[in-house]
């Protein structure tokens, strides 16, 4: 998968669909209710129009443009108070925060609205963590999350950690610098 820049970053659509299920399930405030049901409509709107390759260029164009005067509509209404409800204010104000980021997968098609790539990514050190019980320190923790990333960025690159790691570990003792990560690796054959 390739990098994206930070202007194409997406905010995972499904964990905001949970939490409004999560609230839902202990928050029956008239407020909280109109609220999310608005904010609902608007996300599965948008996962909706994604779907519809049949669009002219136009009409998806013009799609796009009405879910984010929707989305700007409710993003402004929770900055104003017209919520009177705590959970629609905070997660108003959430969606105000990132609403650049809420529907980048309708205009970058590379995009998804989801993050569940990166969720099975970090899954195997998240596994990992369970199986030691655990780090015994923030410091050991840092270094997980830091060992971690590195394993995972050089496999998904094409080479070998292990190897990978070990050259730059050499280079690092000889010359005194780490090597920066490698590009993707170029096949053989």
């Amino acid at each position: 998968m390739p990098e994206l820049p930070e202007a194409d970053r997406q905010f995972c659509l499904v964990h905001l669909l949970r939490e409004l299920e999560k609230v839902d399930d202990r928050n029956g405030n008239a407020d909280w209710q109109a609220f999310a049901r608005l904010l609902r409509r608007l996300v599965r709107d948008g996962i909706r129009l994604r779907k519809r390759p049949d669009f002219s260029p136009e009409k998806y164009a013009s799609r796009i443009r009405l879910i984010n005067r929707r989305l700007n509509k409710l993003a402004d209404d929770a900055a104003d108070g017209v919520y009177d409800d705590a959970d629609a204010r905070r997660l108003g104000e959430r969606i105000s925060k990132h609403r650049d980021h809420l529907f980048t997968f309708l205009d970058k098609m590379e995009v998804p609205f989801d993050n569940n790539h990166a969720e099975r990514q970090v899954r195997p050190a998240v596994i990992m963590r369970k199986n030691i019980l655990g780090n015994r320190s923030a410091g050991g923790a840092d270094t997980q999350a830091v060992l971690m990333s590195i394993y995972r960025t050089l496999r998904l690159r094409g080479h070998d950690p292990t190897k990978m790691v070990a050259a730059a570990l050499r280079e690092m003792l000889t010359t005194g610098k780490l090597p920066p990560l490698p590009a993707e690796a170029v096949a053989e054959g």
